[in-house]
C-alpha cells in the first residue's frame, strides 16, 4: 500500500491520488495535522516483532492503517501537529508537541517502505549551502555566492562583484515567505541587519529560468521566461503571466541533475537553473518538494502520472525499498 503524508486540500495530492485511482493502486492518505487531536498512533514490540496502527478519526481521516502493510510513501505536505484543546499551559503543549513529534518520527524510521523522499534526505537535500557544494563537486556551474551574518563580509562580496547581485533567504513558512531580491540602492542602508539572520547573496546570473523537474530517472524540463512577466527575479511571483514551454535540456546537463539526486538520496525534486545568453546552465538551487502543477499546466508533461506510476511501481518492490531506504541512511546509496 502506498502512503501519502499530506493533507486533503493539497492539490498537488489531489492530482497524484486521480491518477493511482487509475492504476488501480492502493492508498492511504496520513494527515500528522490531525496529531494527536484525532490520531491514535500504537506502536508495539514484542516476541513477534514490530506492529504499529495510525487509527485517524477525523471526518476526512482514515479509519485505520497496519503501518507494516505500507511499501512506499510519498513525503508531500507534513503538517504541523495540533494538541487537545484540554492541554492547556504553553509548557505542556510544547512537551505534548515534542512527544507526538518523537512518536511519529520513530514511525517514520520503522516503515518497511521506499520514501519519496525519506523525511531525513528531504531535510538534508533542502540545506542551500550544502546544495551548492554538491553540485560543484559534480561539475555543475553554480552562482558565486556569499551566506552571512556578517555585515562587513556581506559588503565586501557586494564590492567585489561586478554586476548585479541579488538577496534570498533560506527557507520560509507561508507566513514569512519572501521572493528573491536584487540589492538596490536603498538596501545597502540595510546591511547592518543581517547580523540578526543569515542572508544568502548571490551574483544575479543573467538569462531564462528553466525548472527541472526530476521524478525518479524521468526529467522534464522547462523554460520560464520571467522577464516578460510581472517581476523578473522570481517566477513564483508571477507565474500566471510567466510564459512557460518544455525545454530541450542538453544531455549532459540532465546527466548532472540526476547524479546530484543519487548523491542527495532524493526520489522526486524541483531544480531551478538559469540558461545564460551564451547556453551554459547555471544550478541555483534544488526544492525536494517542489511545487510542479503549474509547469504540468502550461507544457502538459506528465509530472503528475510519472510521480504516481514511480509510487506504484516502488510499492510493487517490497524487498527493494526497505534494502534502498537502509543504504541512503548509511550514506552509501
Amino acid at each position: 500500500m502506498i502512503g501519502i503524508v499530506s493533507h486533503a486540500d493539497d492539490l498537488h495530492t489531489t492530482e497524484v491520488v486521480r491518477h493511482l485511482d487509475a492504476l488501480g493502486a492502493s492508498h492511504v492518505l496520513l494527515d500528522t495535522g490531525h496529531a494527536p487531536r484525532s490520531v491514535s498512533l500504537t506502536s508495539t514490540q514484542d516476541s513477534g516483532g514490530w506492529h504499529a496502527d495510525w487509527v485517524d478519526t477525523s471526518p476526512d481521516g482514515v479509519a485505520a492503517v497496519d503501518a507494516t502493510s505500507l511499501r512506499a510513501v510519498w513525503w508531500r505536505r507534513p503538517q504541523p501537529f495540533v494538541v487537545h484543546d484540554d492541554v492547556r499551559s504553553p509548557q505542556d503543549r510544547g512537551f505534548a508537541v515534542g512527544e507526538i513529534a518523537a512518536a511519529v518520527a520513530g514511525l517514520w524510521s520503522c516503515l518497511p517502505a521506499t520514501w519519496v523522499n525519506d523525511p531525513d534526505r528531504d531535510e538534508a537535500g533542502s540545506r542551500k549551502m550544502w546544495q551548492l557544494q554538491v553540485a560543484a563537486r559534480l561539475g555543475l556551474r553554480v552562482p558565486r555566492t556569499c551566506m552571512t551574518n556578517d555585515p562587513a563580509r556581506a559588503r565586501e562580496f557586494l564590492h567585489r562583484e561586478p554586476g548585479r547581485v541579488i538577496f534570498k533567504p533560506f527557507g520560509g513558512t507561508p507566513a514569512t515567505w519572501r521572493e528573491t531580491r536584487p540589492v538596490r540602492e536603498a538596501d545597502l542602508d540595510l546591511l547592518e541587519s543581517v547580523r540578526y539572520a543569515p542572508v544568502i547573496f548571490q551574483e544575479a546570473v543573467a538569462g531564462s529560468d528553466v525548472r527541472v523537474t526530476i521524478v525518479g530517472t524521468q526529467v522534464f524540463a522547462a523554460e520560464l521566461r520571467t522577464e516578460e512577466s510581472g517581476y523578473a527575479y522570481d517566477f513564483r511571483v508571477d507565474t500566471h503571466h510567466c510564459p512557460t514551454a518544455a525545454h530541450d535540456l542538453p544531455a549532459p546537463v540532465s546527466a548532472g541533475l540526476l547524479r546530484l539526486m543519487e548523491v542527495l538520496g532524493l526520489w522526486y525534486g524541483a531544480v531551478d537553473l538559469r540558461c545564460t545568453p551564451e547556453g551554459d546552465y547555471v544550478f541555483l538551487e534544488i526544492n525536494p518538494a517542489g511545487q510542479w502543477l503549474f509547469v504540468e499546466y502550461a507544457t502538459g508533461q506528465p509530472i503528475a502520472a510519472a510521480l504516481a506510476a514511480l509510487l506504484a511501481r516502488l510499492d510493487r518492490e517490497e524487498d527493494a525499498g526497505t534494502t534502498r531506504r537502509r543504504a541512503w541512511r548509511a550514506g552509501t546509496g
